[in-house]
């Protein structure tokens, strides 16, 4: 079963700012830090996260919203793809898996 959430960036996000200067884009790491976020909820300051696969696809940019959808696989892996909320392009997909409790 897949699971969703909206993910939203602001239009001042100021990661933003330099990244690129004229044509603004969410920074890789902080798109995935907020999937990661987004999945692993109140565990993720007790969890070990792998993340062996991502691709990002489609440039977020600030203001923009990505569709987050996500599921377990039998492997204990979790398959996850982001979407642009406008027109449903694919910007983020991958895989990742927690660890033991880190202590």
């Amino acid at each position: 079963m897949w699971r969703t959430v909206e993910i939203r960036f602001a239009v001042d996000d100021p990661t933003a700012a330099g990244h690129f200067p004229g044509h603004p884009v969410i920074p890789g790491a902080l798109l995935l830090e907020e999937i990661v976020r987004a999945i692993a909820g109140d565990d993720l300051a007790v969890r070990e996260i792998v993340i062996p696969a991502v691709k990002f696809l489609a440039p977020v940019r600030p203001g923009e919203v990505v569709r987050l959808r996500w599921r377990w696989r039998d492997d204990g892996q979790i398959s996850f793809e982001g979407r642009l909320a406008d027109g449903e392009r694919l910007a983020a997909a991958g895989t990742l898996r927690f660890g033991s409790a880190v202590p």
